[in-house]
């Protein structure tokens, strides 16, 4: 259970940190005022969080499968 409390609030945080180099957020952000860096980091974020949810449902269901042949 503790494995699986340490990597909900691992995958938790990883929202919470911003995805772009700082070459691309500089640019992002000279570009409209900044308002345009800002979308565009929290689109990557949020394009980020599908493959976690993936790889975790997969292994969600081996653990599920490992734990009913036991």
């Amino acid at each position: 259970m503790r494995k699986f409390a340490f990597v909900g609030s691992f995958l938790l945080s990883s929202t919470l940190g911003f995805a772009q180099c700082s070459m691309c957020k500089a640019v992002a952000e000279t570009a409209d005022g900044g308002g345009f860096g800002a979308g565009l980091n929290y689109g990557i974020v949020y394009l980020m969080i599908f493959p976690y949810l993936i790889i975790g449902g997969i292994a969600y269901k081996i653990y599920k499968n490992k734990k009913a042949y036991k």
